[in-house]
């Protein structure tokens, strides 16, 4: 791959996607619309997103939920949607011919003959792709899929419940209509892309998205900023977010180290909002009020948004929505967080992991709690 810096003062606004294309047309899972074609956009509620799905795989992990259903795969988004999440978020590469897939690795790899091959997956075709793991026809055996950690370590992906690999059109077809997508436009971290690359890319995914989105909701993402950029002067119905760390790691593009950066590409960008690493936001309070300000809207991932009580945490500061991995057990306590018993006794559960009621904090406790979150996680 050619490196070359991004310019994206050039690139037209193509509206890839037409009109009607709705995210105002909300489903049955939204009490209202979101007015498009403007930089601000508000979520009509607290949002819950499943992460991959379902939930993502940790394959190493002594918790069985989390390689329960395959990541990223149609079973994964439909398990999901028999809960009451809003959105799930996905992966989307393009293959070397064109066609948009499904994957978080930016490797995939597979064993024959006690040899591991690695091969990158925008470099492969998309026949060569579906070659792995389980395959749609009954009997036939795809490739083995294995996977590596992120300490290097090569572990068989085995789950409880496995699905073939899939596309953007097949999730399109095969989800339930209403529930919406948060597609996040993937790329390696440690690449410089050229803008005609990332404009071919992107024009590949809007295409599916024309086609197929009919009136479902849909959010784009990514942690690649030009991407980010881009995407938004391409079209104008779907709402953009930008991708970031908020400061938990440091990249040599500087536009990803911290939340104050992330508005910045928002709002030069025309970005409709961010999604933080819940730990960026938490060690920085104080960000959530200037990115209210700049009208972002702001969601987070991560592994504390698994925990019910950092999730209702989030909802007090005014985060628009969370993803998570564990999609029942959140999308309850959501519930239960939003529509609390009337017990007036009832309050945040000691020991069970659930919020049990919506209890009333004070001005003063709030900004206490502001001011002790970022000393509790730090590491």
């Amino acid at each position: 791959m050619a490196l070359k810096a991004v310019h994206v003062s050039d690139v037209p606004n193509l509206d890839q996607v037409p009109d009607n294309a709705s995210l105002s047309l909300y489903s049955t899972r939204f009490s209202k619309g979101v007015e498009l074609n403007r930089v601000s956009y508000k979520a009509p509620k607290f949002m819950v997103i499943g992460h991959r799905g379902n939930g993502m795989n940790v394959l190493t992990s002594t918790d069985l939920r989390m390689k329960a259903v395959k990541e990223n795969s149609i079973m994964s988004f439909n398990t999901a949607a028999k809960f009451p999440v809003d959105f799930i978020e996905f992966d989307v590469q393009v293959t070397k011919d064109g066609c948009p897939v499904i994957f978080h690795d930016n490797f995939i790899l597979s064993e024959e003959n006690g040899t591991i091959f690695e091969k990158r997956m925008t470099e492969l075709c998309l026949s060569e792709f579906l070659c792995y793991g389980p395959q749609k026809e009954e009997g036939k055996l795809g490739k083995s899929l294995l996977r590596k950690t992120k300490d290097g370590k090569i572990v068989n992906w085995n789950v409880e419940k496995d699905d073939s690999l899939c596309t953007l059109q097949d999730a399109f077809q095969r989800v339930e209509p209403s529930l919406g997508f948060n597609i996040e436009l993937k790329f390696d971290d440690h690449i410089v892309y050229q803008q005609d690359y990332l404009i071919h890319v992107l024009q590949a995914i809007l295409q599916v998205v024309s086609e197929y989105a009919r009136d479902r909701p849909i959010i784009f993402s990514s942690f690649q900023p030009d991407a980010a950029v881009i995407v938004r002067k391409l079209q104008g119905t779907y709402p953009v977010f930008f991708l970031t760390n908020g400061g938990t790691e440091t990249f040599y593009d500087v536009r990803r180290n911290s939340l104050e950066e992330a508005i910045k590409v928002c709002i030069e960008g025309g970005l409709h909002g961010i999604v933080s690493e819940v730990k960026g936001v938490f060690r920085n309070p104080a960000a959530v009020s200037k990115i209210k300000e700049a009208k972002l809207s702001l969601l987070t991932y991560g592994k504390l948004n698994n925990v019910a009580e950092a999730v209702y945490m989030q909802h007090l500061m005014g985060i628009d929505g969370v993803i998570v991995d564990l999609v029942k057990e959140i999308t309850d306590a959501v519930s239960d967080m939003i529509n609390p018993s009337d017990d007036k006794e009832d309050c945040l559960a000691e020991g069970d992991g659930k919020v049990k009621s919506n209890p009333q904090f004070s001005q003063k406790e709030l900004s206490f709690l502001l001011k002790l979150i970022p000393q509790l996680i730090q590491e």
